[in-house]
């Protein structure tokens, strides 16, 4: 890709609004009023009725669409809409798409959204997804793994958990830094699953196994909820509510013989080059190194994946995420603070979507666990499918 295809996006829209619903375990009411809740939430905060929207962007896996958001909400005519696979993969692709959208006049206001009962409903986690569909190519392809006893997502990562540590030489509390970071942060965050209740090392190593070598202090949270995101142009933004965060770089990337969540096939399964393809674009687009992000919020649905990210990205070097999450590194103070809302780990399942919000918290000065002078946040979807990244940045 070449620098001046890259630069036609950078800092041409801006995300002005974030909504969210509480984070629960049973939220009570269907997936299309979660959605409406916190798309009307993310309007008022940005000062914008549903008249202003002109465009709807969400994930293939969301329930609710988009004539029916629109429908519901009072909006008028819809001049783009779209949809992004690969399930936690689409969090930041979600937001590309409506930059792409508002950059290029297709819209002027972007809705962002992502809406379930994923704890009261159908549970991810169970391994409901592995079950082969007929008819599917997706269903067949997990033909090959279920036989053996890989059906939940926390088997599939598993399998790239145990080579890492044998390659690197790691222990499991590699991971339990990562999990009590992100702890941490959530007992201080008063929207938080796990607000006041953060984890000791010793808690996290004592927690029963999920799939060795993967604990449940491993795993991220199941959750309902809603989330919603506005993106419109950097012009429109200036005159509006909130601080604009400007989409400073977007990125999407998959690797040579990728599959979803289950590409064990490659010549190494200690990395995860599907956020390496991402990475790239985003340190081309922006102009922008590691050493350039203020705070990050990787997506963090299990604990060794965060590892990898931080090594893909360049924050340390191959097999160095083990000591580099150590002694508070990316903790509030640290080098790197990590998901300062506390992640999925801590805060709430919502696919990723609430990580932007995180992010846009950041630049705006105005989150509980606040990094000072955060002027660069980079933010990550979910690895192991195709993923995807964004730079958000100051106006």
């Amino acid at each position: 890709m070449s620098r001046s295809r890259a630069d036609h996006l950078s800092r041409k829209a801006a995300i002005v609004g974030i909504g969210a619903t509480e984070f629960s375990k049973n939220s009570g009411r269907s997936e299309l009023r979660l959605a409406v809740e916190a798309i009307g939430h993310a309007l008022e905060d940005a000062g914008l009725t549903a008249a202003d929207v002109d465009g709807l962007t969400t994930f293939t896996y969301d329930t609710n669409p988009e004539i029916q958001i629109a429908a519901a909400m009072g909006m008028g005519e819809l001049s783009f809409f779209s949809r992004i696979h690969y399930g936690g993969g689409a969090a930041c692709a979600i937001v590309q798409q409506a930059a792409m959208a508002v950059a290029s006049g297709v819209a002027e206001v972007v809705v962002c959204y992502r809406a379930f009962n994923e704890r009261s409903g159908l549970r991810y986690g169970t391994g409901q997804l592995s079950d082969v569909q007929s008819g599917t190519t997706e269903g067949t392809r997990y033909t090959w793994v279920s036989p053996y006893g890989l059906r939940t997502p926390a088997s599939w990562v598993a399998m790239f958990a145990q080579r890492y540590l044998h390659t690197y030489g790691a222990t499991t509390e590699a991971f339990g830094h990562v999990a009590v970071g992100a702890r941490r942060h959530a007992a201080t965050n008063p929207a938080a699953t796990f607000y006041q209740r953060p984890i000791t090392l010793e808690e996290h190593q004592a927690s029963r196994w999920i799939s060795h070598p993967i604990r449940l202090l491993d795993c991220c949270l199941e959750t309902d909820g809603g989330q919603a995101l506005i993106v419109t142009t950097p012009e429109r933004a200036r005159h509006l509510k909130q601080k604009p965060a400007l989409v400073v770089a977007s990125a999407q990337g998959s690797a040579p013989q990728q599959h979803a969540m289950t590409s064990y096939y490659r010549d190494d399964m200690c990395g995860l080059p599907e956020l390496g393809v991402v990475a790239r674009q985003l340190w081309q687009t922006s102009g922008l190194s590691a050493a350039d992000i203020d705070t990050a919020i990787l997506y963090d649905h299990f604990t060794p994946f965060v590892l990898c990210q931080l090594e893909e990205l360049g924050f340390c070097q191959r097999g160095e995420a083990k000591d580099f999450v150590k002694n508070g590194n990316i903790e509030m103070g640290g080098t790197l603070p990590v998901n300062t809302h506390g992640g999925q780990l801590g805060e709430a399942y919502l696919h990723g979507v609430n990580g932007v919000a995180e992010a846009v918290r950041q630049i705006r000065g105005t989150a509980v666990n606040q990094v000072k002078n955060a002027n660069t946040v980079l933010v990550t979807a979910g690895t192991g499918p195709p993923t995807s990244g964004l730079i958000l940045g100051t106006d």
